[in-house]
C-alpha cells in the first residue's frame, strides 16, 4: 500500500507554528534582537500619551500660569522619542523579513525535496499542479503572514501589555472598564479561531485544486483543441474558480464579522472612558491631563486589538497553508534509503528477483512471486499482453517502488541495502516518452552526466551522438545540438525526443540499462534511428527491455515472458519460438500479422 499525500497536517495552530519553526529554524534566528527593538518601539508609542498629560498638567495648567519653555521641551523629547521608535520599528521589520525569506527558503527546498524522494505512486495520488501549489503559493501565504502580521503581533502585543500597565498608574477603575469593554471579542475570537482556520484549510485546498486543473489544461491544451472540448475544459476552469472564489469569500465574511466586533467594542470602551473619566475628573481623582492621556492611551490600546481580527486572518490563512505544506514533508518516503546502506561498486550488472510480489494501491496483486536471474551483459527482452506487470517489474529493478514482498538484488545486494547514489549511477531508465527540458539537445543530452558540467561538454556531446549514429540527425536540426526543444521537448518530434534521451542515457555511463521500448508513434525512418543507436547504448551493457515488439526479443540474448503476473517461460527467442508454449503463440500471431 503506497502512502498518499494527506490534504493537510492535522496539527493545532500552535503545533503548526511549533514544526513550522523547527524545520524552518532560520525563520527565528536572532529573534532575541528582534524583540529588544520591537520593546523599545512600542514603548515609544506610548511617548505621546505621557508628554500629553505632563503638557497639559505641567505646562499649560502649570500652577503659575502656561510654560512655554516646558511646553517646548516636552514636545522635542516626544518627537526624538518617536523618531526612535520609528527607527526601531523599521529595523525589526527589515530583521523579520530577512529572517522569514531565509527560513521559508528553506522549507520551499525542502518541500520541494521531499516532492522528489517521494515514491512515484504517492506522488500520483495529488495533481501536479496542486502538488506544486504547496511549494509556491501554500509558501506565499506563510510569507505574508510572518512579515507583515508578524511584526504587527509582536509589536501590538507590547503596546497592549505597556498600554494596560500605564492606564493602572493612572486609574484601576477605568483600566477595569476597558478590559470589561473587550472581554466578549476575546471570547468571539477565540471561539471563531477554529472556524476561520478551517474555512482557510478550505480556501488553499480549493486554490491548490485550482492550480492543478489550470495546469492540466495547459499541458493538454493539444488534446483540448483536438477533441473539441475547449468549452467542456472551460466550464471545468470556471468551476474550480468559482469554488475557490465562493471559500474566499465564506472566510473573508466570518473574518469581517470579527472585525466588526472589534470596531464596534473599541467604540464601546472609549464612550465608556468618556463618561466614567468626565465623572471621576469631576470627583477630583483624575487631573485633565490624566483624564486626556489616558484616552490617548485608550486609543493605543483598542488599535492593536481592532487589528488583531486582520492579523487573525493573515494567521489562519498562513497556518492553513503550512499545514498543507507540512503534509508534504511529513508524507513518509517509501523508497527510502537505509541507514547501513553501502554502495555498489562499478561493473557488470547482475539482476536477480527473488519471490517478489507487489500490488499498487487499492488495487489487486499484480506480480505473484516471481523468481528471475538476469545475467550480467546479456540483453533480456521482457514480453506480455498489456497489463501482464512488465513495465512493473522495470520499475521494481529500477527501484521506483520497492516489492510488497521479495527482494530485487543488484549483483547479490538487496537495492534496499544500497545507497540511491549509487544505484542511480549504475541503473538508468529510459522511459517509453522522452522528457526533456525547456533548454537545447545540448542542455538536455548533458543532463545525464554526473557531477559538475565538464568545461568540454560539448564535444563530449557531439561524441554521444556520433557514436550512437546520430551525427547525421543532429546536423540536419536547425541549429545542431543549440537547437531549442521547447518546453517538454514539443519543438521535436516524439521519435527525436527520444534520440535526445538515448543520448542522455549514453552520457550516464550506466551498468544496467532499462529500457521500455517505443517505436509506435515514430515513422520508420526514426524508428531505424532509435533501433541502431539503442544497439550502440546497449552493447558491452545489462539491457533489460520492456518490449512492445517480438522484433526486439528476437535480437535479444534471453526472452522473459509474463502472463497474468507470473512469469511463465524464459529462453532464447529461437526455442521458445520453437515451442508450445505462451511466446510460441504470440511469436506465430505476430508473424501472421506482418506477413
Amino acid at each position: 500500500m503506497s502512502a498518499r499525500i494527506a490534504s493537510a497536517s492535522d496539527l493545532g495552530v500552535l503545533a503548526t507554528l511549533r514544526q513550522g519553526v523547527r524545520i524552518s529554524p532560520q525563520i527565528v534566528q536572532g529573534i532575541g534582537w528582534t524583540l529588544v527593538l520591537a520593546v523599545l518601539a512600542a514603548g515609544g508609542r506610548v511617548v505621546v500619551p505621557l508628554a500629553v498629560q505632563a503638557t497639559i498638567d505641567d505646562g499649560i495648567l502649570a500652577p503659575g500660569g502656561p510654560d512655554a519653555g516646558r511646553v517646548a521641551v516636552l514636545a522635542a523629547l516626544a518627537a526624538a522619542a518617536l523618531l526612535g521608535a520609528g527607527l526601531c520599528a523599521s529595523l525589526v521589520n527589515i530583521r523579520l523579513v530577512r529572517r522569514t525569506e531565509a527560513g521559508l527558503a528553506a522549507l520551499r527546498v525542502r518541500a520541494f525535496r521531499h516532492v522528489h524522494d517521494l515514491a512515484t505512486l504517492t506522488q500520483n495520488t495529488e495533481r501536479r499542479g496542486a502538488l506544486v501549489s504547496r511549494v509556491t503559493s501554500d509558501v506565499d501565504t506563510i510569507s505574508l503572514f510572518v512579515q507583515w502580521g508578524g511584526i504587527m503581533l509582536l509589536v501590538s502585543t507590547l503596546q497592549i501589555a505597556v498600554a494596560t500597565a500605564l492606564m493602572l498608574t493612572f486609574s484601576w477603575q477605568l483600566t477595569l472598564v476597558v478590559w470589561v469593554c473587550f472581554v466578549p471579542l476575546f471570547l468571539v475570537l477565540r471561539f471563531g479561531q477554529k472556524r476561520v482556520n478551517a474555512r482557510y484549510t478550505r480556501v488553499r485546498e480549493r486554490v491548490g485544486g485550482m492550480l492543478g486543473a489550470i495546469s492540466e489544461a495547459i499541458v493538454g491544451a493539444e488534446t483540448v483543441r483536438a477533441y473539441g472540448v475547449a468549452a467542456r475544459t472551460g466550464r471545468r476552469i470556471e468551476h474550480a474558480i468559482e469554488t475557490t472564489r465562493v471559500a474566499q469569500g465564506r472566510a473573508q465574511r466570518l473574518v469581517a464579522t470579527t472585525f466588526s466586533s472589534g470596531t464596534l467594542m473599541s467604540t464601546l470602551a472609549l464612550a465608556a472612558v468618556v463618561v466614567v473619566g468626565a465623572h471621576l475628573g469631576v470627583d477630583g481623582d483624575l487631573t485633565a491631563g490624566q483624564v486626556v492621556a489616558f484616552l490617548f492611551l485608550v486609543q493605543l490600546f483598542t488599535g492593536p486589538v481592532q487589528q488583531a481580527t486582520e492579523i487573525l486572518n493573515e494567521l489562519q490563512n498562513a497556518v492553513a497553508g503550512w499545514r498543507r505544506v507540512l503534509a508534504v514533508v511529513e508524507t513518509p518516503v517509501e523508497v527510502a534509503q537505509s541507514p547501513d546502506a553501502v554502495a555498489s561498486p562499478r561493473g557488470p550488472a547482475h539482476v536477480a528477483l527473488r519471490g517478489v510480489r507487489f500490488a499498487y494501491p487499492d488495487g489487486p496483486e499484480v506480480l505473484h512471486g516471481v523468481d528471475l536471474v538476469l545475467p550480467a551483459r546479456a540483453k533480456v527482452a521482457v514480453v506480455g499482453q498489456t497489463g501482464s506487470g512488465k513495465t512493473t517489474i522495470a520499475k521494481l529493478v529500477t527501484r521506483l517502488m520497492d516489492p510488497t514482498q521479495g527482494s530485487v538484488l543488484l549483483d547479490g545486494v538487496d537495492l534496499r541495502d544500497l545507497t540511491l547514489d549509487s544505484l542511480r549511477d549504475r541503473v538508468v531508465l529510459v522511459p517509453q516518452e522522452g522528457f526533456l527540458f525547456d533548454g537545447t539537445v545540448l542542455d538536455n543530452a548533458a543532463y545525464g552526466m554526473r557531477g559538475p558540467r565538464p568545461a568540454d561538454v560539448e564535444d563530449r556531446v557531439l561524441a554521444a551522438f556520433a557514436a550512437l549514429g546520430l551525427a547525421d540527425w543532429l546536423a540536419d536540426l536547425p541549429q545542431g545540438v543549440h537547437t531549442s526543444v521547447g518546453q517538454r521537448g514539443e519543438s521535436l518530434s516524439a521519435g527525436e525526443r527520444q534520440l535526445v534521451a538515448i543520448a542522455r542515457a549514453y552520457l550516464a555511463e550506466p551498468d544496467l540499462l532499462v529500457l521500455d521500448e517505443a517505436t509506435s508513434a515514430v515513422d520508420p525512418a526514426t524508428e531505424v534511428r532509435i533501433a541502431r543507436a539503442l544497439d550502440s547504448l546497449s552493447a558491452g551493457r545489462s539491457t533489460l527491455t520492456i518490449a512492445h515488439r517480438l522484433s526486439t526479443a528476437e535480437a535479444a540474448d534471453l526472452v522473459v515472458v509474463v502472463d497474468d503476473g507470473h512469469v511463465v517461460e524464459v529462453g532464447p527467442h529461437a526455442r521458445l519460438a520453437a515451442g508450445e508454449g505462451v511466446y510460441a503463440r504470440m511469436h506465430a500471431a505476430w508473424v501472421a500479422q506482418t506477413r
